[in-house]
């Protein structure tokens, strides 16, 4: 799969969906899977913080500039142009998707892809690991802040929203910063443990919606060609930002690291931290059609920067061998440093 471009997980999401559409929970048992959700996303955002090296996000912190170009794409610039491509689509995907279309250009940055497209790229891993955890930081205030703003009434922001969001995502990151300096070296030793607690709590929150979506007929209004239409929607809105953030990294003359960087960064959406976003602020029948557009966008994403990065990583490599030496700022030596 990987070969063609097809990422194994979105496959494993597309069966997690068909499970929900024949096999929703319903009752006491769609209670249950709620308090479960809850525990496997503080669990995952625990993990995010005992795996962040502070030697790694002050050796990044110091690229100040850097981290605010990057914090403007996010939370600027998407926002920026989700409320013309929700302007754009509504007439073609409805309402609902349309507003997904927009939320999902509020949301964070990712983490973990961010930094593994900086690193295949050969980039700035160190900036890339501190932009990507500012960024899913600030999203938990950020993001509800310009729902409010951007959805009105579409969105419940309140103070208990806010609460929610800091117990479930910002707390557990804390205490697992707290937590490193005894469990780091277990985290390290049990790498494929930790990538089912992140992929299976995402797999959970994915089952929940949908399973409300079901239940609750939302499905019904969803065709075949609004799906083909949300598909060329998320492309374009990726494409307008990989080019913006292009430009933007060459007009303020950031070295090639730094730009690689801010476009793997500055260009992605995190659906990690929105799927918990979103079961928070949006309404339970909701749900599953405001983050469809983000799960969409999430496989498009992955598609475009693998190959982008792996282009940019050669095109690199072959430049230092022609040079008669290893190619600058090697992402070997910068991986290294993240893992200290």
């Amino acid at each position: 799969m990987g070969r063609i471009g097809v990422d194994p997980y979105l496959l494993t999401i597309l069966g997690t969906v068909a499970l929900a559409t024949l096999l929703p929970a319903r009752g006491p048992a769609a209670t249950g899977l709620s308090h479960v959700t809850v525990v496997a996303i503080g669990l995952l955002f625990f993990l995010y913080g005992a795996r962040l090296s502070p030697k790694a996000a002050w050796d990044g912190m110091k690229q100040w500039r850097l981290h605010a170009v990057i914090l403007a794409a996010t939370f600027v610039l998407f926002p920026l142009l989700g409320l013309a491509a929700e302007a754009a689509s509504r007439p073609v995907l409805g309402p609902e998707l349309a507003k997904g279309v927009l939320f999902l250009t509020l949301l964070p940055s990712t983490v973990q892809s961010s930094i593994a497209f900086t690193s295949l790229a050969r980039g700035n891993v160190a900036a890339a690991v501190c932009a990507a955890s500012f960024s899913s930081l600030a999203g938990i205030v950020v993001t509800p802040a310009l729902a409010s703003v951007v959805l009105g009434g579409a969105v419940r922001v309140n103070g208990g929203a806010v609460l929610a969001l800091t117990a479930q995502l910002l707390l557990p990151f804390a205490a697992g910063q707290i937590a490193r300096r005894w469990i780091a070296g277990w985290i390290g030793a049990h790498k494929p443990l930790l990538t089912l607690v992140d992929r299976g709590s995402i797999l959970l929150v994915v089952y929940s919606a949908f399973s409300e979506g079901m239940v609750a007929g939302v499905w019904h209004s969803v065709s075949a060609a609004r799906l083909g239409a949300l598909v060329v929607c998320c492309a374009a809105l990726l494409a307008a930002v990989l080019t913006l953030t292009g430009l933007a990294s060459a007009r303020l003359r950031f070295a090639r690291a730094e730009r690689v960087a801010l476009v793997f960064c500055g260009s992605k959406k995190s659906l990690a931290s929105g799927l918990p976003m979103a079961a928070v602020l949006f309404p339970g029948h909701e749900l599953s059609l405001m983050v469809l557009p983000l799960m969409v966008f999430h496989q498009v994403q992955l598609m475009a920067c693998t190959v982008l990065a792996r282009r940019w990583g050669q095109r690199d490599a072959g430049s230092g061998a022609q040079a008669g030496g290893p190619a600058s700022d090697p992402a070997g030596t910068r991986l290294a440093a993240v893992r200290a």
